[in-house]
């Protein structure tokens, strides 16, 4: 069955995959400057990304590109855009009046404000709060956006007008990114610190990507988004607690290849 082609995100918004240049053999083209085709098997090509994603050569997965069409709230997006790397064109409510289509969260959706982390949410409101509080955002981006309209009705121009209309709003954009940098943004926005909106967004991201390069994805899960990095001090405690050849052990029957067990020791035991 085919990858579909849009992804519908939170309420009204989605993502579709509009172009994608190159495939996992691309990278492997690249590593190898050689475009041969069949001069190596799944199974090399798959060692060679491996190799490739954990020692951080970066370079060959920057020819693979995906363009995205995204609908999502402009407080998303502002999140969204901070990630520099890539080209971007949005619809501008200079030009175009902004239709009324705003994120509203189901009452289950609604968070309380976290006491430890001053820029998160987490856990649910109680359901009469949660109840209230969905009606009084859906009430409230209804009188913005008759408030806008009347503005736009009296003549007042449209960059002008769009000054009243809230983040919940929703805006559409084009996204062109490589690879590289596309995996450090999913590494980010599907980390359980990301805010719930934008990590809904990656996770459709995430599945296209998938989809188009499985060698890739596989090893990203395994050195990046699974893995973890350890503090000097973290590493020093760790050596005292664990014997080499225990570990070294474990590591055989995890299945490590005998590349990777070494590597492995060389980072836990070699020198800084």
């Amino acid at each position: 069955m085919a990858e579909p082609q849009t992804i519908p995100v939170l309420d009204k918004g989605f993502v579709r995959l509009v172009d994608a240049m190159g495939d996992d053999r691309r990278i492997v083209q690249a590593a190898r400057v050689s475009y041969g085709e069949g001069t190596k098997t799944v199974r090399e090509d798959a060692a060679l990304i491996d190799y490739l994603m954990r020692h951080r050569h970066t370079s060959p997965f920057e020819m693979v590109e995906f363009t995205f069409h995204v609908k999502a709230p402009i407080f998303v997006v502002r999140q969204w855009f901070r990630h520099r790397t890539a080209s971007v064109n949005e619809i501008s409510a200079r030009y175009s009046v902004l239709k009324d289509e705003f994120y509203e969260p189901t009452p289950e959706e609604l968070r309380t404000q976290s006491e430890v982390n001053k820029q998160a949410g987490e856990g649910r409101l109680p359901e009469a709060e949660a109840e209230r509080a969905a009606a009084l955002l859906a009430a409230a981006e209804r009188d913005v956006y008759a408030r806008y309209q009347e503005l736009l009705e009296l003549g007042v121009a449209r960059e002008q007008a769009r000054s009243v209309l809230p983040v919940g709003i929703y805006t559409e954009f084009y996204w062109k990114q490589d690879l590289h940098n596309l995996l450090h943004f999913l590494r980010l926005r599907l980390d359980h610190h990301a805010q719930a909106e934008i990590r809904a967004y990656a996770r459709a991201v995430a599945k296209f990507v998938k989809a188009r390069v499985p060698l890739v994805w596989r090893s990203f899960e395994e050195h990046v988004l699974n893995a973890r990095t350890l503090s000097a001090s973290e590493i020093a405690a760790l050596r005292k607690q664990i014997e080499p050849q225990a570990y070294e052990a474990a590591l055989k029957e995890a299945g490590l290849s005998k590349s990777r067990v070494r590597e492995a020791l060389e980072k836990l035991f070699g020198e800084a």
